[in-house]
């Protein structure tokens, strides 16, 4: 099960650190991401981190603002947002990858959402 939390409500050029805690895991995934979605729009990637090795994978829109982690003895997952935007308003989900393939795509388990919301 994962459950995300940490959204809010922040003015443009300030941060948000949601975070996703996995429980009940009894293996470790391959990689867990970040999507976001705002009204009216599609789903889209943010980011994502390979569980065991920490490499990490971006969209271009957050490259340099956005960096995600994870505590693995925790099984958390962070995403530390700086330099906010108000094209970055939307729900935020967390999703676990057991196998190895594509980061921004084939995830196996989605959390409920976060809401972050950048006012301008």
């Amino acid at each position: 099960q994962l459950q995300a939390s940490g959204g809010g409500l922040v003015q443009a050029g300030g941060s948000l650190r949601p975070s996703c805690l996995a429980s009940g895991r009894t293996f470790s995934p391959y990689a867990m991401g970040w999507f976001r979605q705002a009204p009216g729009k599609e789903r889209e990637f943010v980011a994502a981190i390979t569980w065991r090795t920490g490499i990490t994978y971006y969209t271009d829109s957050v490259k340099g603002r956005f960096t995600t982690s994870r505590d693995n003895a925790k099984n958390t997952l962070y995403l530390q947002m700086n330099s906010l935007k108000p094209e970055d308003t939307a729900n935020y989900y967390c999703a676990e990858k057991i196998r190895s393939g594509p980061l921004r795509s084939s995830y196996d388990s989605w959390g409920q959402g976060t809401q972050v919301t950048v006012s301008s």
